[in-house]
């Protein structure tokens, strides 16, 4: 924490995953393993599947595609899968906590590190982030945020770096260099917080980008250290 004086996280992938009470059931109609675990993996591993692609936030194919993969789904039932998870996981589904991430980020409020949530979202991530117990913008039952940023709402989506102003305005005095911020999009969250003057963090608990050039970590707790 001390080369930075304030940070900012993605929300899916960081602090909330896809509910995999549903989509456990769901792929294991097709084959695929429903365990929490597995499905865990398979985000990150679907993930770093979209980075290497390239693609930009609205597109799911290739995500849809590894993700079946790599929770089991036998080849060929890969395309079917990948339909229904395509016509399942939408943006109300970003609602299981990471548990060490909550754990984190109560820390960090109890060291007084300034933090917010700049999201790629559909105008619901505040309220989700609030009913799944991960936080808040100021006090409530969760964590403390400075600010919460959903894309739907301020008209302007990560990569574009226009979406960390304003969220930077509740940082005042801070330079935005010595701002982090975490996410677990190489496209979209690396790409913007370089381009916003940010400190990118890549969060990459399964060591999917070996050769990267930027800093990764394995879970938010190690922003304690």
């Amino acid at each position: 924490m001390s080369d930075f004086d304030g940070i900012l996280f993605d929300a899916g992938g960081i602090l909330v995953l896809p509910d995999p009470d549903v989509l456990g059931p769901l792929l294991a109609y097709y084959g695929g393993d429903p365990t929490t675990a597995r499905l865990v993996r398979a985000h990150y591993a679907a993930m770093a599947v979209k980075s290497s692609s390239g693609v930009g936030e609205t597109f799911w194919g290739e995500y849809n595609h590894a993700y079946v993969r790599s929770v089991g789904v036998p080849d060929g039932d890969v395309d079917a899968a990948a339909t229904a998870l395509e016509h399942t996981r939408n943006a109300y589904l970003w609602r299981w906590p990471i548990p060490d991430s909550v754990t984190a980020l109560w820390a960090l409020h109890a060291a007084d590190v300034p933090i917010g949530v700049v999201s790629n979202a559909s105008g619901q991530i505040e309220d989700t982030l609030r009913r799944s117990g991960v936080c808040q913008v100021g006090a409530g039952t969760a964590v403390p945020m400075r600010v919460i940023i959903d894309s739907h709402v301020v008209g302007v989506s990560k990569p574009d770096p226009r979406i960390f102003d304003p969220a930077l305005v509740r940082f005042p005095g801070i330079d935005p260099g010595r701002i982090a911020y975490v996410g677990d999009s190489v496209t979209m969250d690396v790409g913007g917080a370089r381009a916003a003057g940010l400190h990118p963090i890549l969060l990459d608990p399964f060591d999917d980008h070996p050769a990267a050039d930027f800093q990764r970590i394995r879970s938010l707790m190690e922003l304690l250290t």
